[in-house]
């Protein structure tokens, strides 16, 4: 008979840097799952960590396998505080989904580090992590890996749209979870409004005083990304490749301008995805840029759910950790209908600590 009731650590590194979520949360199943988050942080990045990711995709293999070790060695000391700080003594195991260096899986490529098996020797405790790098082998996206946990644990709702790094929304179809990347979000505005010397755009005040620019904004709807069919999923070489050089082809706009035109893409390109009438759940960094919310509301007319901060915040850790626990129960936790792999399959890499 298989265990119904786990205590799990999730961990999951964002594309926008914000920092590493950590939740502790314990998994109950009655006939469907049910979560309690028990104990939840963000560790956020000190400049030095902050650079070195954000130049990472520049790196030869050499370079890149040396910062796999140190992440990996930095990732296990932030884990271990966490533990220590929450006194946790009750841990099944760890499932961390690491950090996106590059997701390339059109050319079959994609790299998180932090994922070394030395992080379960480090932390003493099992490990379960790596979960794309199978999908991206059996010919799917590797991403988003999320929805399933939305349908899991959030199937009430008619849409979840994370709002992180990048949009990215989970569906049920006619019976069928149905999920891809919508567009960059934080990557975006995170990059502009550090030219005013501020880590993000609190409320999307900055953004609100700025002017939309019709040129702009028509050049980045027709980015040729949103005309492809899904499953599709973005990563930060897309942002670094498409948008930026389009973005500061306008080298006269105000970063302000920049970021109220940007703002309306994402509206737009969220509103261009949901059918009504709907509920959405929003979770991510980006339910809490008010003045983003309410362009999407303008636009959508949909009822926008935004939850505790748990689950807006932590929501794709607590995912990560239920990942890991149909991992290590060999059940299926990487949809095809969602990635484009050739099977569903259960994903993920375990390790076991040496001593």
């Amino acid at each position: 008979m298989k265990i119904e009731n786990y205590n799990v650590i999730g961990v999951m590194s964002g594309t926008s840097l914000d920092g590493i979520d950590l939740v502790y949360v314990n998994f109950s199943k009655d006939g469907k799952w049910s979560f309690l988050v028990k104990n939840s942080e963000t560790v956020g990045y000190i400049e030095k960590w902050r650079g070195i990711l954000k130049k990472a995709t520049h790196l030869n293999e050499v370079e890149l396998a040396q910062l796999d070790k140190e992440y990996t060695v930095f990732l296990a000391e932030v884990i271990k505080g966490f533990k220590l700080k929450n006194n946790l003594q009750e841990i099944d195991f760890v499932a961390s989904h690491g950090h996106t260096v590059f997701h390339k899986p059109d050319q079959g490529e994609t790299y998180q580090i932090g994922n070394l098996p030395i992080l379960a020797d480090l932390l003493g405790e099992k490990v379960i992590c790596d979960f794309r790098v199978e999908d991206v082998a059996l010919g799917g996206q590797g991403a988003p890996l999320v929805p399933i946990g939305d349908q899991l644990l959030f199937g009430e709702y008619d849409y979840c749209l994370n709002l992180g790094g990048f949009a990215n929304i989970s569906f049920d179809d006619s019976g069928v979870r149905k999920a891809f990347d919508i567009c960059a979000v934080n990557t975006v505005l995170n990059h502009y409004v550090a030219k005013l010397d501020l880590d993000f755009d609190d409320g999307g005040k900055m953004a609100s005083k700025g002017a939309v620019h019709d040129g702009l904004l028509k050049e980045l709807n027709a980015l040729e990304f949103y005309k492809k069919p899904f499953p599709k999923s973005l990563g930060i070489e897309w942002v670094e490749s498409k948008v930026f050089p389009l973005i500061d082809s306008y080298n006269k706009l105000q970063v302000v301008d920049i970021l109220r035109t940007y703002v309306e893409h994402v509206a737009q390109q969220i509103g261009a995805v949901v059918e009504l009438p709907s509920n959405i759940l929003i979770t991510g960094g980006g339910a809490y840029n008010t003045f983003l919310i309410k362009r999407l509301k303008a636009l959508t007319d949909a009822i926008l759910i935004i939850p505790n901060k748990n689950v807006v915040e932590f929501k794709e850790a607590v995912i990560f950790a239920l990942l890991g626990v149909l991992r290590e129960r060999n059940e299926v936790n990487c949809l095809k209908s969602i990635t484009g792999a050739s099977k569903d399959h259960s994903s993920g890499k375990i390790y076991l600590p040496k001593s």
